[in-house]
């Protein structure tokens, strides 16, 4: 095990086993604080030990989870309801709809298309589809992406699968209308 020399604003009673080393780092500001992680025996009362050497313990329960986000805020981006006339998303509710009807995708459907929509006319490499909508990074699993795009240029229909361009060996592209 290592240990560290004191620090200079290191304080230590002549009779204290206990050392508290803190204070301020330089630069700061006043009222910034300082956290410590203090690894005690169980049967010591912090509170106690901590009154005995002159430090006032200042203990707060943990708060519960953030607050709700107001409604007068603006919605997130990957929130918004995304529209390029004839195809709808709706991130909120994980709808997409095509020229008014329903489509019916899966989980990965759902987040590659919406990916993409979300990002028009931006060329997206295999992989880095791979890593921002599968959540892994493995190199080689080009054809999964190749595959779910096949399976949503199906679904989009004939007069919408050309949305999805193929920038051949790089990756896919959305075109919010067609040329």
């Amino acid at each position: 095990m290592t240990t560290a020399p004191p620090a200079p604003s290191a304080h230590r009673s002549p009779t204290s086993r206990l050392q508290l080393v803190g204070g301020r780092p330089p630069g700061t500001p006043v009222d910034g604080r300082v956290g410590y992680l203090v690894f005690l025996p169980a049967d010591v009362d912090p509170a106690a030990l901590m009154r005995s050497h002159g430090i006032r313990p200042e203990g707060r329960p943990l708060e519960p989870a953030s607050p709700p986000v107001p409604e007068s805020e603006p919605v997130p981006r990957h929130e918004r309801v995304h529209t390029d006339g004839a195809i709808r998303i709706d991130p909120a509710r994980r709808l997409v709809e095509v020229d008014g009807r329903e489509l019916e995708l899966t989980y990965m459907e759902f987040a590659l298309l919406a990916h993409l929509v979300t990002h028009p006319n931006t060329v997206h490499t295999r992989d880095a589809l791979i890593s921002g909508i599968w959540g892994y990074g493995r190199i080689g699993d080009g054809r999964t992406v190749d595959v779910h795009i096949a399976r949503l240029r199906g679904k989009l229909g004939p007069a919408h699968r050309g949305r999805i361009s193929t920038v051949r060996r790089v990756g896919y592209r959305y075109v919010p209308a067609h040329r």
